[in-house]
């Protein structure tokens, strides 16, 4: 996998977090108006999944695609600054097949499995 093609999977990468960012901050800008309109006691709903609960999740999931996006930024940075690639603990190449799977690792596999990331 060459730099271009790790760019263009760190590209689609950012594309979709940034879309899963977006798309989960109007759900849960729209599920705390439909709170708002309703009592606190959403515990004992009979229709289904309580609003507090589903505000919850929804606000895990955007803390994942936030922290995601912010990973993906990381790396596309180190990449323009020519630090892709470079593990931040021991100054080694990370390997491609890291990178494929991860591709915004900041640790080699030694150092990873090291320091318990």
């Amino acid at each position: 996998m060459t730099d271009s093609e790790l760019r263009a999977l760190l590209e689609v990468l950012r594309r979709e977090a940034h879309d899963r960012t977006e798309s989960l901050s109007a759900t849960l800008t729209e599920l705390m108006h439909d709170r708002s309109s309703q009592s606190d006691d959403d515990e004992h709903d009979p229709e289904g999944v309580p609003l507090s609960a589903e505000w919850s999740r929804l606000s895990g999931l955007l803390d994942g695609a936030r922290d995601e996006l912010q990973q993906v930024d990381d790396a596309l940075t180190r990449m323009d600054a020519g630090d892709y690639g470079v593990c931040a603990n021991c100054g080694r190449s990370i390997p491609i097949a890291r990178l494929r799977v991860r591709p915004f690792a900041t640790l080699c596999v030694p150092c990873a499995e090291k320091l318990g990331r």
